[in-house]
């Protein structure tokens, strides 16, 4: 880029972000907190918010994501309830972004301390420190990710949760969109101690805009599992930053739903820092519309012995709806026997929509088995002919085909209860609009 061209970007974005930061204000904390916060808001005025030419925001146009103002997004109510609601889970609620204690239960569980993050944060001690902000300044090397700073700056709730034991049921956050002007900035701290086990569960549309970071650190020997679903509301806009780092033979999985939605993108970062561990990173994605717009942006970094990491996405597609995929896996010097596996995949159902896609390989070790692939098309006509002619009708046939082409993401759930509730809400989804 010539230096006029880029000196004049840079005004734009630093205007833009000056913008943006005059419509905030930062929350109060102790001094670490406040420290973490001011130095989150230096990382955004440094790096300044996306920008269509920025090179990883290329796919994606930021402006709605960016401006001051959240655009709005009508209510919708699909007359069902939010997923999770019947199984056994200690369950905490938001409501445009913001903790309802009254509708949630209380937070104890065996095994597992739980805590709104601004009371963490008003503690002059708290184990949090060391995670806060502390993953996310890590992910913006060597990819800077300017909304998650603006996130670590200005994020008002979340909750923070230590597990130090196998709770025995999952946590369960529901995001309840209440508002149609709502603009909702949440970050969760997750520490999985040594040897324990836990599983989060996430679902609803949570706002209006919804920016929201959980930073995640599994210590050694220690096993993460996340499932989250994102739909609903059809006019919702959402950004969220995953950061996770592994210990010695630790394990984290997370799988993300997506139905719905004007546009959202989903950022995970994940670290491999200790011998043998173990990630997996998932999603199934369902969209339909010339309005939707959903983008899957995933770094992962082996630096460490043994280590196993799988992406695995799955896009459907219809009626000019659009789909991102940008995966990386880095093996960096010494991480001898890495095993990294990645895959995208889109099922185009019609000429008018269309994936983008964008997987990469760096490689600095020379013991590894690594592979990535992405591909893109049209149904199987001879799987659809074939269950045509046995009588199934064309859109019961096409859903079947569909769910099939989304199975390779949906096994990375670890519980195969959940992987089914999954399923049979995709099915619901698709026999309506169907309809």
């Amino acid at each position: 880029m010539p230096a006029v061209a880029k000196q004049k970007l840079a005004e734009l974005k630093r205007d833009a972000t000056e913008d943006r930061l005059a419509a905030m204000s930062l929350p109060e904390g102790a001094g670490w907190a406040a420290e973490a916060r001011g130095a989150a808001l230096a990382r955004v005025r440094e790096m300044g918010l996306p920008h269509p030419r920025d090179e990883y925001w290329k796919f994606t146009r930021p402006e709605t994501l960016t401006r001051a103002e959240a655009p709005k997004a009508a209510l919708f109510d699909g007359g069902e309830p939010h997923l999770f609601h019947e199984r056994d889970r200690l369950h905490l609620v938001f409501r445009d972004g913001v903790l309802d204690m009254t509708a949630s239960d209380a937070l104890t569980l065996d095994g597992i301390e739980i805590e709104r993050l601004s009371d963490a944060m008003a503690k002059d001690i708290h184990w949090a420190r060391d995670v806060y902000g502390v993953l996310e300044t890590n992910g913006q090397n060597p990819v800077q990710r300017p909304l998650a700073a603006l996130n670590t700056a200005y994020a008002s709730d979340g909750v923070v949760i230590r597990v130090t034991g196998k709770p025995a049921k999952p946590v369960c956050l529901t995001y309840l969109h209440e508002s149609e002007d709502s603009d909702a900035i949440l970050h969760h701290v997750v520490r999985v101690e040594e040897g324990a086990e836990m599983t989060l569960l996430e679902t609803g549309p949570a706002a209006a805009r919804f920016n929201k970071v959980m930073e995640v650190d599994v210590a050694d020997n220690a096993t993460f599992h996340h499932v989250r679903a994102q739909g609903r509301d059809h006019e919702r806009r959402a950004v969220t930053g995953t950061f996770a780092r592994l210990g010695s033979e630790s394990t984290f999985k997370s799988f993300t739903m997506t139905v719905n939605g004007v546009l959202t993108r989903n950022e995970c970062v994940i670290e491999l820092t200790g011998d043998d561990a173990v990630a997996h990173v998932a999603g199934a994605c369902v969209g339909d519309g010339d309005d939707f717009h959903h983008d899957d942006t995933v770094f992962v970094t082996h630096d460490a012995v043994n280590c196993e990491s799988r992406q695995v996405f799955k896009k459907v597609l219809r009626n000019g709806a659009t789909g991102v995929f940008q995966g990386k896996i880095l093996v960096k010097e010494g991480a001898q026997k890495t095993d990294g596996y990645q895959i995208s995949q889109s099922l185009l159902l019609d000429d008018d929509s269309q994936f983008l896609a964008k997987p990469e390989l760096e490689i600095y070790a020379d013991d590894v088995a690594c592979s990535h692939g992405s591909t893109s098309g049209a149904i199987d006509e001879t799987a659809l002919f074939y269950l045509r002619s046995r009588g199934v009708p064309t859109a019961q046939a096409t859903d079947l085909l569909v769910l099939a082409f989304l199975a390779e993401a949906l096994e990375e759930i670890e519980d195969e209860s959940i992987a089914e509730e999954m399923v049979e809400r995709l099915s619901g989804w698709l026999e309506r609009r169907a309809a």
